[in-house]
């Protein structure tokens, strides 16, 4: 039976190697086309997110973007927060033995000094450069697990953008008729803080698509403990890198009084469930639950004021967290194999 499942997972990942310079083969080809831009030198659920976003061959990882933190941020307090999130990335992307095959690439290491100025990075013109391609068919979505600087500053900068891109952002507060915030929810909400002039540029200055994936939403994915030491750790190099991760965070973080019990929230890896694990016929997010709004304004503040020229966005309420979490562990027990 393992020898079957070893080829079952050479197939499997026919899709992704394929997108990444491997021979055409396999029954799972790319269906869509993604950029990620993550915070990598911070909390460590975008390891978790990347990951398994590369093991997914029904998408084409088209370029991996490390971002920067909040100024003095304990994660990553340094000056140079999205090199060292490109750093990071690429470590990951060695250990799956996928270098060379993607381009890792730093944003910049700090905001956008306001909503309407553009930053410029080796991200931001890498994100005009693949919306604007016209020799693909393959839809388009940029990944945001932490700020928004980069698409921000590519979305102000080409205009045309919000017509050839979906974004997919894990940020924002709760919206006050869909949920309520967490006991001491901090404001502005975590993600928002990072940038919070690029958050603003993107809600009230663009038209771009975005699928919202706020505060509530992101909290639902919890991975217990016991399951990282019995279905994470043992899987070979990648799966002890990535419990590496969260347990040494776990162990500094007593010293600033603070215990985080027995789950930790892989709260970027929404961004996989909503473009890999799309539903097969009429391809969507299908198992996950949103609702269609207009999307508010941002104030300075970080709070949304209700909005009538809003664009429609989709704001996600419930995920489909035993789908999400299932295939990660399903991927990494299939490289092991």
């Amino acid at each position: 039976m393992s020898k079957l499942l070893a080829a079952l997972f050479c197939l499997l990942l026919a899709g992704p190697l394929r997108s990444l310079g491997q021979p055409k083969s396999g029954l799972v080809a790319p269906r869509l086309r993604v950029i990620v831009d993550n915070d990598f030198s911070g909390d460590p659920d975008g390891l978790f997110q990347l990951a398994h976003l590369l093991l997914s061959p029904s998408v084409e990882v088209r370029a991996i973007i490390g971002s920067h933190l909040k100024v003095g941020d304990g994660f990553d307090p340094s000056a140079t927060q999205a090199d060292n999130a490109a750093r990071k990335a690429a470590e990951l992307v060695a250990l799956l033995r996928l270098t060379g095959r993607v381009p890792v690439l730093a944003g910049a290491n700090l905001g956008m000094a306001n909503d309407s100025t553009p930053v410029r990075s080796a991200g931001v013109d890498f994100i005009i450069k693949e919306a604007l391609r016209t020799d693909t068919q393959l839809p388009l979505y940029v990944l945001c697990g932490a700020g928004l600087t980069e698409i921000a500053s590519a979305a102000l900068t080409e205009p045309r953008l919000a017509g050839r891109l979906t974004l997919v952002w894990i940020g924002g507060p709760e919206y006050p008729d869909l949920a309520l915030p967490p006991p001491h929810a901090p404001a502005p909400e975590y993600n928002l803080g990072i940038d919070p002039a690029a958050a603003r540029a993107v809600f009230n200055r663009t038209r771009l698509p975005l699928w919202q994936v706020p505060r509530d939403a992101y909290r639902q994915v919890l991975l217990p403990y016991a399951q990282l030491l019995t279905q994470v750790k043992p899987k070979g190099k990648i799966g002890a890198y990535l419990s590496a991760s969260i347990e040494s965070l776990m162990a500094r973080l007593p010293q600033y009084h603070l215990n985080i019990g027995e789950t930790y929230i892989l709260g970027d890896s929404p961004l996989v469930l909503l473009t890999a694990l799309q539903s097969s016929f009429e391809a969507d997010p299908s198992s996950s639950d949103y609702a269609l709004r207009l999307a508010p304004r941002l104030s300075a503040q970080g709070t949304y004021e209700v909005n009538p020229t809003g664009r429609p966005i989709r704001v996600y309420r419930r995920l489909d967290t035993a789908l999400l979490l299932n295939d990660f562990l399903a991927k990494l027990a299939l490289l092991g194999k």
